[in-house]
Order: structure tokens, then sequence, then C-alpha cells
């Protein structure tokens, strides 16, 4: 089983570097911070379409790259050391992990696979976590469509996607259903956030019109894969996170002086940046196993999930808060990009699933029973 990312995928790494660096500098990820959309059309576009970051892992076949789940943790590792608002995470993780699993839902990949539009999935009705049994969101069969009725809450950009695949309860099943952001009696709010580039909302449904999709699949079983999906993802982002902040308190340690030379040469900051350390490479391990089993041995993919999710939000949340540290004052400052590490640490370690809920699947995946 391979661990490390092959020429291309390393090609593909610096390929997405130079387009985040060129443009998306830190000015323009604090711009985003006071645009009402979040983010640049613009960029989103020549983002997702010109540089494929949508289709990565979409089959050949559908208008995608055929890639595997390595190569979208290259371009999740690299998304994650710039704090940004694009929609990746949405749309080419959430929505496009389930659409290429409906084999009636393929023509609504076109316009994510371009740029022109986004998507995502509203799934959670409980802010605990995922659960089938807790969907109350009810579709009932209309003239000329569906028709949804409920509630889903933290969304990923639930407020601004074009396109939201929505899991509702179809008489004694799951499906999985279409809706459109112009739908009539669909209200989206969105929700306040420590991180304010990851926008998450809550989507209120009134007999909201909408197409179904997926039939004749286990939409619980698909939702739980996506999930997996996104775990995988959300660890590869949390690693160039950590990786980011541990780069920014290392520079900063050599060029800052105290006492006539740089404090970077003090026990206490040399200590700091090692732990730091420490806890990136933890993390690229765990990021490392996790994509392998996810290519190459799916069996062990429920524990390498869950080691991954801990292993990487633990690191992130630690090297950003320890990256303020090193900066002293200057690392809280609202002009210091510090800050953005921090609270995409801090919304990250929730966001599908706590540490707890990813200790009791590690447990139960290695078949230890707890009391």
């Amino acid at each position: 089983m391979r661990y490390t990312p092959d020429a291309d995928a390393e090609e593909l790494r610096a390929t997405v570097r130079a387009f985040l660096d060129k443009h998306l500098p830190v000015d323009a990820v604090f711009a985003e911070l006071r645009d009402d959309r979040g983010w640049d059309a613009g960029v989103w576009r020549r983002f997702a379409g010109e540089l494929g970051a949508v289709a990565l892992d979409v089959p050949e076949d559908l208008g995608g790259a055929g890639a595997g789940i390595r190569e979208l943790a290259v371009v999740a590792e690299e998304l994650g050391r710039v704090p940004s608002r694009l929609p990746w995470l949405s749309t080419a993780v959430l929505a496009v992990g389930a659409l290429t699993a409906c084999d009636d839902a393929v023509d609504l990949l076109d316009g994510l696979l371009s740029g022109d539009t986004t998507a995502t999935l509203a799934h959670l009705e409980d802010p605990a976590g995922w659960d089938p049994a807790t969907v109350a969101t009810v579709a009932e069969p209309g003239a000329d469509s569906w028709r949804l009725t409920g509630t889903k809450t933290l969304v990923v950009e639930g407020a601004s996607a074009d396109l939201l695949l929505v899991v509702a309860r179809a008489g004694d099943e799951l499906g999985l259903f279409a809706v459109h952001s112009v739908a009539t009696g669909l209200t989206r709010t969105p929700l306040e956030a420590l991180d304010l580039n990851r926008q998450l909302a809550r989507v209120d449904m009134a007999r909201v019109a909408a197409r179904r999709i997926g039939a004749g699949h286990d939409i619980g079983a698909l939702i739980a894969s996506v999930l997996d999906r996104a775990v995988i993802a959300l660890a590869a982002e949390q690693l160039g996170g950590a990786a980011a902040a541990l780069d920014a308190a290392v520079a900063y340690a050599g060029e800052r002086l105290q006492f006539g030379r740089p404090i970077g040469t003090f026990q206490a900051i040399k200590h700091r940046c090692a732990d730091m350390a420490v806890q990136v490479e933890a993390a690229r391990s765990a990021v490392a196993w996790v994509t392998a089993c996810a290519d190459e041995e799916p069996e062990d993919l429920p524990a390498a999930v869950a080691v991954a999710a801990m292993t990487c939000g633990a690191a992130y949340r630690f090297v950003a808060g320890e990256n303020i540290q090193v900066h002293g004052g200057i690392g809280f400052t609202w002009e210091h990009p510090a800050h953005l590490h921090f609270r995409r640490a801090a919304t990250d370690a929730v966001l599908f699933g706590d540490h707890a809920a990813h200790r009791e699947r590690l447990l139960a995946a290695i078949g230890v029973t707890t009391l």
C-alpha cells in the first residue's frame, strides 16, 4: 500500500499552490470577509473549471479526471494553507461525492465541474451528528415534482449554494432530492460561526419543489460514504492549515528580535516550535494512512477515518493556538492572519463530528466495546 503521493500528485500540489498564491494572497482572503458573496466568482470558475479542482476524482466517462482520494486530499491540503471562502468543500467533496453515486443525476454535474454553479449537501437535522433515524424532513409526491417540508442545520455554504442535495423521508425510506436555490418556500439563514470564512446555514423548507435522485440506492449508506469522504478532505485541510501556521511561527521566530537576538534562539520558543512540528507530522501520517486506505484498503477505512479526524483536528487546534502565542500581542489582532487559522481550526473540530464521536467510531472499528 502506497502512503505518499506520486509525481503527478506533487505536480498537482505545485499547480494548486501557485494558483492560490497568485489569486488568493492574504489580502484577498481578508477581502472575502467583507464581501457579501464571500468569494470571487471569477477565481472560483478558474479554480473549478480550468484547474479541474472539482472534477479530480470524478470518473472520466462523467467528465472528470478519474483520480483518487490522494489527489483530492492534495487540493484540500493546499486549500487549508489559505483559509479561504471558496466553496470547494461543499461542492467538490459533499455534492459531487453524492451526485457521482447517483446514475440518474449525472446531468447535474456539468455546471459544478465548470464552476458555473455551486452545490452542497443538506443532511443534518440534529447538531449532535448524522443519524438516519433522526431524519424528519418529509418528501411528498406531487403532480409535477416532489415537495419537501422540514429543516436542516449546519449546512456548509447552505445560504449561498445554487443547488442543495437534501435528505428526506419518502414514506418508509430515505430519499435524496435536488433543490434549486430559487425554489419557492425555501428559506436559508446563515448561522453565526467562529470561522467567518466557512459559512454554515439553517435551511427551512415549506413544500419546496424537488427532484428525486439516487432512486434504488441505500441513501443512508450513500450519505455515510460521502461523510467519510468529507472527513478525509477536512483532515487534509487541517493538515495544510497546521503546516501553514507552523511555517508562520518559525518565520516570525527567526525575524522577531528580543534583547538583540531572534526569539527563535530562546529555548521556550524552540520547544513550542518543536511541539508544533511533532503535531504536524502526526497529522501528515494520519492523512497518508487514510488516503491510502480509501484508495487501496477500504476494509481499514472506518478506523483510518476516525484516527485522521482526531489526529488532524487536535493538531490544527494546537498549532493554530501556539502560532498566536509565538507571535505574541500582534497575533491577537484582527489585521494579522494568525486568527484565521485559529477560527478555522475551532470550527472544523466539530464540523463532521466531534472528538468524542470519532473516538467511539474508532473503538467500534477495532472491536472495543465501551460501557
